[in-house]
């Protein structure tokens, strides 16, 4: 079993804020593979199915993003998963510029405080992350409203490629092929790989 984490905020407030990067970007995954995400347990909303051969587990905390470890605990705790062999966690990214993304194989929260509470209730920092940028803070503005606010209409076109170039790493992860994820998506711009610059 392979799980797939997608962090943000439950309930039609927070629906498609920047914070909820991740949990779009799981919606994406689940819209592709036909996996069905209506079953609740251990505090998240998730599904099973498989993706590329493999069973998998699509999985959106319903704790609210600071205690998003809560819930993953308890995932990996009941199916026995590996953090750093068996687990892919995605996040939204404030120091990133909207739909870049960065695939890393651990490493600290970065300050972001979903990452922190899964540190923090596995005890490790052992496992892979792709996190999705949402856009930096305006200078003056609030952290707060800015990730619980809504993308821009003219930002709207390089998030969504943002989440589809997250989904794909996901499953590149979970393929055992993250250093060509990293190599492939760390520090591109969402549209040098778009499909409209594809078929140009």
């Amino acid at each position: 079993m392979y799980m797939i984490a997608g962090l943000g905020n439950p309930g039609e407030k927070y629906r498609h804020s920047r914070h909820n990067a991740g949990f779009d970007t799981i919606d994406r995954l689940a819209d592709q593979y036909g996996i069905c995400l209506r079953e609740m347990k251990f505090e998240a909303l998730y599904g099973k199915g498989l993706i590329e051969g493999r069973q998998v587990l699509l999985v959106k905390p319903t704790t609210y993003m600071n205690d998003s470890g809560r819930s993953l605990q308890q995932f990996v705790r009941f199916y026995q998963l590996d953090p750093l062999e068996d687990m892919l966690v995605i996040s939204d990214d404030v120091t990133l510029d909207c739909g870049v993304i960065r695939v890393r194989k651990q490493g600290s929260a970065g300050g972001h405080n979903g990452l922190k509470s899964i540190i923090a209730c596995l005890g490790t920092d052992r496992f892979p992350r792709v996190r999705v940028g949402v856009g930096k803070v305006p200078t003056g503005g609030d952290m707060i409203a800015h990730v619980l606010g809504r993308i821009r209409p003219e930002e709207r076109e390089n998030m969504a490629l943002g989440e589809e170039h997250a989904a794909e790493a996901a499953v590149m992860v979970m393929e055992g092929q993250i250093v060509e994820a990293m190599n492939r998506y760390n520090g591109m711009r969402p549209e040098e790989n778009s499909p409209c610059k594809a078929r140009g």
